[in-house]
């Protein structure tokens, strides 16, 4: 299986001269392999009849073209693909009532659209980009697996979702006092007396991933999404935050995004462990025992699937140096 895909952000054409067709082999034999269609002003590359040759990813002066060859079986597990030539995501992991299920890995490879997926934010297309799916034709995908359940709920609103997003700065924009964002959102916000009567564009970073987390807590949901909810906070924030989501998960569902792994293994049950290229497409792996997921993590290298998705990080020991002692320069009485 092939994909193509074009950075929007990068592609300038206006500044090149479409260098990607103009050397492209295929087009030199006259398959118009990669074309700008009519009406648009970006060119299009059209994947069934791409070769792999590579020469358009070296000729193309804003690096904006990623060709990958990945395995034949992900064909069938493509669940969101966003426009022709856009970044795909590979299989969804699967909320447990009672558990605390961990999305791990670099940033651009598909964790928040995971997360948008679940919630109902986002509808999965399946990779048919030219098509509107209804979510009866999303779940006849799914038929006779627990998604097709999932996604039922999800369609009839028969799921409350909570959701902590991963931007908190945003909340600063909001004018007025945290007592009054809170008052507006419909919770109380017991853990945030002290800072009440500040207004939202005063408090500190930290701050406001505290707001953005108590407010998502205290709604009555089925399913928590929290999206890195360590950021911005201390060690003890993050340690205070990770024993109130644990509390919560009881008998709640509950997806989190994390990067720091000593939050992780502290709050997860099992986690599944993200792999592909940013902004490029990504690949959820199957659920992990937390440890086991993190030293996986860790080693680079699924044995499952046999995928290498990362350098090996080796933590080194040394015992304790022994103090040379050394000539006294200067000493005070």
């Amino acid at each position: 299986m092939r994909i193509a895909v074009i950075d929007r952000d990068r592609c300038q054409p206006k500044k090149c001269s479409l260098e990607c067709i103009k050397y492209c082999p295929r087009v030199r034999g006259g398959i118009k392999t990669i074309e700008i269609p009519e009406g648009e002003d970006k060119p299009v590359i059209v994947e069934e009849l791409c070769v792999g040759c590579g020469i358009c990813i070296h000729k193309c002066p804003f690096k904006a073209i990623h060709i990958e060859n990945l395995a034949e079986e992900l064909k069938e597990d493509l669940v969101h693909q966003y426009g022709i030539n856009g970044f795909r995501l590979f299989r969804l992991p699967l909320p447990r009532k009672g558990k605390v299920v961990g999305l791990l890995g670099e940033n651009g490879i598909g964790k928040t659209t995971c997360l948008q997926i679940l919630s109902g934010k986002l509808k999965p297309n399946l990779g048919r980009v030219d098509e509107e799916l209804s979510w009866d034709d999303i779940i006849e995908e799914w038929r006779g697996t627990e998604f097709a359940e999932f996604f039922k709920k999800i369609a009839g609103k028969k799921l409350k979702i909570s959701y902590k997003p991963q931007y908190v700065d945003k909340l600063s924009l909001y004018k007025g006092k945290v007592k009054d964002f809170v008052e507006e959102m419909g919770v109380e916000g017991k853990e945030l007396e002290e800072i009440m009567h500040r207004s939202m564009n005063e408090v500190s970073g930290g701050e406001l991933q505290k707001i953005a987390i108590t407010v998502a807590m205290e709604k009555d949901a089925d399913i928590y999404f929290f999206d890195e909810p360590s950021s911005y906070l201390d060690i003890k924030n993050r340690l205070e935050m990770a024993k109130r989501i644990r509390e919560l998960a009881e008998k709640k569902m509950v997806i989190i995004v994390e990067h720091d792994l000593a939050v992780l293994d502290f709050l997860a049950d099992n986690i599944h462990i993200l792999y592909g290229k940013k902004g490029v497409y990504g690949v959820v792996a199957g659920a992990k025992s937390v440890r086991h997921g993190i030293n996986l993590y860790l080693s680079g290298y699924l044995k499952e699937e046999n995928v290498r998705f990362g350098e090996e990080i080796k933590f080194e020991k040394h015992p304790p140096r022994q103090l040379e002692e050394r000539e006294t320069l200067v000493s005070f009485k």
